[in-house]
């Protein structure tokens, strides 16, 4: 039994179908990630996987329950964690409040719970006082990731990490999702750096207009001529 099933998933905005009969499987310690062009529906599946949107038509199943009718503090309360695009911060609370935020399901947050985030991501641990607001990009980026786990997810889904990052940062960042994961923690990364997506993943998928066009286990999409000219930046010989 895969740990995340989506079964002919169907997703619309009013006339408009943002998901198409999506198919997608994780099983437990993958890291799975979603490629496509903007507009594709990757953040669209992610955000119907977390219950912020519900499915047109199709079924999402979670370590065998069904979660595709359930509100997203339920599905949190379930074992999945949502780091959304843009990081989304809460500007005027320090790193500590923000991070207490992400276990507010699991009541007062445990020193051990800041105490993991701080080992991944020392540079939050110097500005743990200070307002979000402050930090660099990449450190809000940390600092919502950080989050995402005081919740103690099963599954981790990530929207564009990477997205706005320096080169050195990205690294530092793909390093410490990759750490994650040994740890134990499940992912479903959406990702526009195919790239280090696809460096980083055990297997993919490609969306394109709301549609899975291609699968398989990522060394093979990172060779298959048609990611290489969409995704890579290299032309088909």
């Amino acid at each position: 039994m895969s740990l995340l099933e989506l079964r002919d998933v169907h997703v619309r905005y009013g006339a408009i179908a943002a998901l198409r009969g999506v198919d997608v499987t994780v099983e437990s310690g993958e890291i799975v990630t979603l490629l496509g062009a903007n507009g594709a529906g990757k953040t669209t599946t992610l955000r119907t996987i977390s219950g912020l949107l519900h499915p047109h038509t199709g079924q999402i199943f979670f370590d065998g329950r069904r979660i595709d009718t359930l509100p997203p503090h339920d599905i949190v309360g379930l074992g999945i964690s949502h780091v959304p695009e843009g990081r989304r911060v809460f500007p005027r609370m320090t790193v500590t409040e923000n991070l207490a935020m992400g276990a507010y399901r699991l009541g007062r947050p445990r020193k051990s719970d800041f105490d993991r985030v701080f080992a991944l991501f020392p540079r939050l641990a110097e500005r743990r006082h200070q307002d979000a607001g402050t930090l660099s990009g990449g450190e809000q980026q940390m600092l919502a990731i950080g989050r995402g786990l005081m919740s103690h997810p099963q599954l981790l889904l990530l929207d564009e990490p990477s997205m706005g990052l320096a080169p050195l940062l990205v690294e530092q960042i793909f390093d410490i999702i990759k750490e994650i994961n040994e740890q134990g923690t499940t992912i479903l990364v959406v990702e526009q750096n195919a790239a280090q997506a696809l460096a980083l993943a055990d297997r993919g998928y490609v969306l394109e207009t709301g549609t899975i066009v291609l699968s398989g286990p990522a060394p093979e999409l990172r060779i298959d001529p048609r990611v290489k000219a969409a995704y890579l930046g290299e032309g088909v010989a």
